[in-house]
């Protein structure tokens, strides 16, 4: 099962090319789900939709509650921004949990949890974007928190362990992810863990999901670091939903247009034992 991870970066910079971009990276990627942050939705069109619709995909969205926040940054009150799912199999349950913080950083941001109806287990799969801000780290500790309840609330009922994909903003060694994973330090939820996807990774392969090397983020003299994230549950019977490889994607200009700001991680999943 391919399993890929990416912020579209909502509708800044050139973004009807980057839509384009986006699509032709998705296509070749043929995944098998998509967990994706700051996506639009504008004058009746939803960028997860016309992605599922191009891709053969099903698809949900959750809006944020606060898009006006979004709306005074681009300068632009029609456009909505939310965590969305692209699915190669039916969505058949579905739930939104508004992440906690405080009121000057609460711009809405989300936790959406799909089950989807693969033909040998269901999946529970969630997305999520977390707060931003440098300093933050605080502030994500409490959302990884209600999202790790969150997790446990609705992962039950099938052999597949969760799959939880986001940009958490948190560099990998951050107490936050420490705290979700919960085998550095102690758990979110008692008992409940989550392996980092990337630990399965190449070293020498090149990590950072935000990067200067990319011109949407060059102008910032940002370290190059990576903040997107697959997280797995432990593998189910017979090592089903183990990670069998990880890797970036949408590194790189299509015809001349960069996707993103975000690169995205892509992960292969054992789907059976």
């Amino acid at each position: 099962m391919r399993v890929v991870s990416w912020n579209l970066w909502w509708r800044f910079g050139p973004w009807a090319e980057r839509q384009k971009a986006v699509l032709a990276v998705l296509r070749e990627l043929e995944p098998d789900v998509v967990g994706l942050q700051e996506v639009w939705s504008a004058d009746g069109e939803n960028l997860a939709e016309w992605l599922a619709g191009e891709l053969g995909l099903h698809w949900a969205w959750a809006p944020s509650p606060a898009s006006e926040r979004w709306q005074r940054r681009i300068g632009d009150p029609s456009v909505e921004a939310g965590n969305a799912v692209l699915s190669r199999w039916p969505v058949v349950d579905r739930a939104v949990l508004r992440l906690p913080a405080p009121e000057e950083l609460d711009d809405g941001r989300l936790a959406l949890y799909t089950r989807l109806a693969a033909p040998a287990h269901e999946v529970p799969f969630f997305t999520t974007h977390l707060t931003s801000a440098t300093d933050a780290s605080a502030v994500r500790c409490q959302q990884v928190t209600a999202l790790a309840e969150f997790v446990a609330a609705h992962r039950g009922g099938t052999g597949f362990p969760p799959v939880v994909t986001g940009d958490f903003n948190a560099w990998p060694d951050s107490d936050e992810i420490r705290l979700f994973g919960g085998y550095k330090t102690a758990p979110a939820v008692p008992g409940q863990v989550f392996f980092d996807a990337w630990e399965y990774a190449d070293r020498a392969a090149p990590s950072a999901t935000w990067d200067p090397a990319n011109p949407y983020v060059g102008a910032g003299f940002s370290p190059a670091v990576r903040v997107d994230y697959i997280h797995v549950g432990p593998p189910g019977p017979r090592g089903l939903g183990h990670v069998r490889t990880v890797r970036r994607a949408g590194d790189g200009p299509v015809d001349g247009v960069w996707p993103s700001d975000h690169m995205a991680v892509v992960a292969d999943l054992a789907a059976a034992g």
